[in-house]
């Protein structure tokens, strides 16, 4: 099994001889790629949706790997045990539905050791909630997969001693380790949140929200992390 470059950079933070679970798998290529590469002993491939569901029961039976990784519908977390998965891999939806998915079923999030996870946008929600929630960000990575710049964070089970919330947009440890990547990802930033403000400045009423002032309070933060670049 082949991956790209967005799902390789999942598979790189993946600790080796656990047990995962991969949300959302799709077409289940993530565990494939991770039991074949004898990454992991055992995978857990799970769905919400019918469609990916026996999309992924039908790749795993044509690798033959039904006896490794168990294909699961079901919502979330939630089609999982207590102690069954040791790391969590979620990939390809939005940092607010992670964060519904991983609220969902704490004594399941309980036994997980560590979480590969690539958010599509709400990045900053993902962190904060992971900091809140006992959770440190032990490492984060960026990759162009397509054209498109993506986010990985790898987490663990502590509290975050590089937690920054002023920096929960940008990534402590991309900033940190200045990623070659990091002023690519902070100009997606800025025009993200310049059209944000574009779009709000149609109206007088939104122009005097409190969403606006921190929008603009965004802009100019990103605007001073691009200088020190």
């Amino acid at each position: 099994m082949k991956l790209g470059n967005r799902l390789m950079a999942v598979a790189n933070f993946v600790e080796k001889n656990c047990v995962i679970a991969d949300i959302g798998t799709d077409h289940a290529y993530l565990p494939i790629y991770l039991v074949e590469e004898n990454i992991v002993s055992k995978a857990f491939a799970c769905d919400v949706h019918t469609g990916p569901y026996q999309a992924a029961k039908q790749a795993v039976k044509n690798y033959l790997l039904e006896d490794k990784i168990e294909v699961r519908l079901g919502d979330g977390i939630r089609v999982l045990k207590p102690n069954e998965a040791t790391f969590l891999t979620i990939a390809g939806m939005g940092g607010t539905t992670m964060v519904e998915i991983l609220s969902a079923k704490p004594e399941v999030l309980a036994g997980v050791k560590g979480m590969a996870l690539q958010p599509q946008n709400a990045t900053s929600s993902l962190r904060n909630w992971l900091w809140n929630n006992g959770w440190r960000i032990e490492d984060e990575d960026l990759v162009i997969d397509e054209g498109r710049l993506y986010e990985i964070i790898l987490a663990k089970p502590g509290q975050d001693a590089w937690r920054d919330e002023s920096l929960s947009d940008i990534g402590t440890i991309l900033w940190k380790k200045r990623h070659p990547l990091l002023k690519n990802h902070i100009q997606n930033l800025l025009m993200q949140s310049k059209r944000i403000l574009m779009a709000m400045e149609k109206s007088e009423d939104a122009k005097q929200s409190e969403k606006y002032k921190i929008e603009r309070n965004k802009v100019k933060g990103l605007e001073e992390r691009l200088k020190c670049l």
